[in-house]
C-alpha cells in the first residue's frame, strides 16, 4: 500500500491530468461539434458553473462520508464522462458533457484538499505546495499528452479513452491510501451548523484565493495575445510564455514544504503576493518582449504558493477538537476562488476594450499586491481567534 503523501499526490496529478488533456483539445472538439467561437464560449462556461454550484455541496459531502469515499466516487465518475467528450457532435451535448466534467472535477477538487489538510495534519508537514504541484504537473502532463495525440491524429474520443484508464488505474492503485475516512456520528454534527460566510477570516483568506485566481486565469488565457499585440512578438514565441509560466509555477512548489516551514504560511502568503505583483507590474509597465515574457515567469513564482496555502489556511480555520474538521471552510473558500476563475479573464477583456491590455495587466498586478495585506490580516486574526472565547470565534 502507497503512503499517505502519495496517494494524496496521485489524485491531485490525476486531476490535473484530466484537465489538461481535454483543455488542450478545444480547437479538435469545436471543429467535431461544429461550434463557433461565440458557441464555444457558452459551452466552455458550463463546467466554470458547474464547479461554482458543486464547491460548498462537495464540502458537505465530505463532512457526512469522509473526503476518501467522495474521492473515489468522483474521480471515477470524471475518468468516465472524459471520453464522452470526444462523442459530442453538437454545441448543446459538448455544453452538457462539460458542465458534467466541471462538477465531477470541481468535486474531487474540493475532496482532494480536505484530503491534503487532513494529510498535512497526520504528517505535521506543510506539504499543500507539493500536493498542488502535482495537479500542475498533471496538467503540463495532460497537455503534453494532448499535443502528441493531435500531432499523430488520434481522435479526441480515443485519446480520452486512453486517459480515462490511466486515471481510473491510478485512482484503484493508491484510493485506499487517500486520508479521509468516514466520520462518526459525533464528527458529523459538530459544527456543521457554523455560519462560515460571517467569519472575517474566512473571507480575508477567500480574498487571497480570488485575487490568485484572477491573476492565474489573466496569465493563462491573456499572456499569448498580450505579447502579440502590445509587445510585437510572435505568435509561436508568446504561445510558450503561459507554459514557462506554469512550469516555474510547477517548480516553485516543489520547494513549498522547506519555504513554508522556515518563513511560516502567513509570510509566506504575504512575500509571495508581492513577488506576484512585480512580475505583472514590471510586465505591463516596461515596454520589451523579454521583460514581459521574465514577468510571467516572476508571476508563476509568485503565485505558487497562494492558492495551496490559503486552502490549508481554510482548513486549520474550521480544525475541530479531534483534529478533524474544515470541510465547509475549503468549500467557500474554494467557491469564491472559482468565481474569479470564471469572472476574471471577461473582466480583463472588458477593462482591455475600453482602454489596453497593458493596463489590464496592471491592474491584475494591483489585485495581486492585495495578498499582502489579506495574507497579514489573517495572521492578525489567527492571533486573536488563539485568544479569542467561543462565542467571539464567530
Amino acid at each position: 500500500m502507497v503512503s499517505q503523501r502519495t496517494a494524496v499526490a496521485a489524485v491531485f496529478v490525476v486531476n490535473g491530468g484530466l484537465y489538461g488533456a481535454w483543455a488542450a483539445r478545444v480547437p479538435a472538439l469545436a471543429t467535431q461539434a461544429h461550434a463557433d467561437p461565440a458557441a464555444l464560449g457558452l459551452a466552455l462556461l458550463g463546467p466554470s458553473i458547474a464547479m461554482i454550484i458543486t464547491a460548498p455541496l462537495a464540502a458537505r459531502a465530505c463532512a457526512a462520508w469522509g473526503a476518501r469515499l467522495v474521492i473515489a466516487v468522483a474521480l471515477a465518475g470524471a475518468c468516465l464522462v472524459l471520453p464522452t467528450l470526444g462523442l459530442a457532435d453538437s454545441v448543446l451535448l459538448l455544453g452538457v458533457a462539460l458542465a458534467a466534467l466541471g462538477a465531477l472535477m470541481g468535486t474531487v477538487d474540493v475532496a482532494m484538499n480536505v484530503a491534503a489538510v487532513a494529510a498535512v495534519r497526520e504528517l505535521d508537514r506543510p506539504l499543500m505546495p507539493f500536493f498542488h504541484a502535482g495537479f500542475s504537473f498533471g496538467g503540463l502532463l495532460g497537455s503534453l499528452g494532448a499535443g502528441l495525440a493531435a500531432a499523430l491524429s488520434v481522435a479526441p474520443a480515443r485519446h480520452f479513452c486512453f486517459v480515462a484508464a490511466a486515471g481510473l488505474l491510478a485512482l484503484l492503485g493508491t484510493v485506499r491510501s487517500v486520508p479521509g475516512e468516514r466520520p462518526g456520528p459525533h464528527r458529523k454534527t459538530e459544527g456543521s451548523y457554523r455560519a462560515v460566510v460571517f467569519r472575517k477570516r474566512l473571507w480575508l483568506l477567500a480574498t487571497v484565493a480570488l485575487c490568485a485566481a484572477v491573476a492565474e486565469g489573466t496569465c493563462a488565457e491573456w499572456s499569448a495575445l498580450f505579447l502579440v499585440r502590445e509587445r510585437a512578438l510572435t505568435e509561436s514565441v508568446a504561445a510558450t510564455a503561459y507554459s514557462v509560466f506554469s512550469v516555474t509555477m510547477a517548480l516553485t512548489r516543489l520547494f513549498g514544504e522547506r519555504v513554508e516551514a522556515r518563513f511560516g504560511p502567513h509570510r509566506v502568503l504575504a512575500g509571495s503576493g508581492l513577488v506576484a505583483a512585480c512580475g505583472l507590474t514590471v510586465t505591463a509597465a516596461v515596454p520589451l518582449g523579454a521583460v514581459a515574457y521574465a514577468g510571467f515567469a516572476v508571476a508563476g513564482v509568485g503565485l505558487a504558493f497562494c492558492f495551496p496555502v490559503a486552502m490549508a489556511l481554510a482548513g486549520d480555520a474550521g480544525r475541530r477538537s479531534d483534529g478533524s474538521g474544515g470541510e465547509r471552510e475549503l468549500g467557500f473558500v474554494t467557491t469564491v476562488a472559482y468565481a474569479g476563475f470564471l469572472g476574471g479573464p471577461p473582466m480583463i477583456g472588458g477593462v482591455a476594450s475600453l482602454t489596453s491590455l497593458t493596463v489590464s495587466i496592471g491592474v491584475v498586478g494591483l489585485l495581486a499586491a492585495l495578498i499582502t495585506p489579506a495574507a497579514l490580516a489573517v495572521r492578525e486574526r489567527g492571533t486573536a481567534r488563539e485568544n479569542a472565547t467561543p462565542r467571539e470565534l464567530v
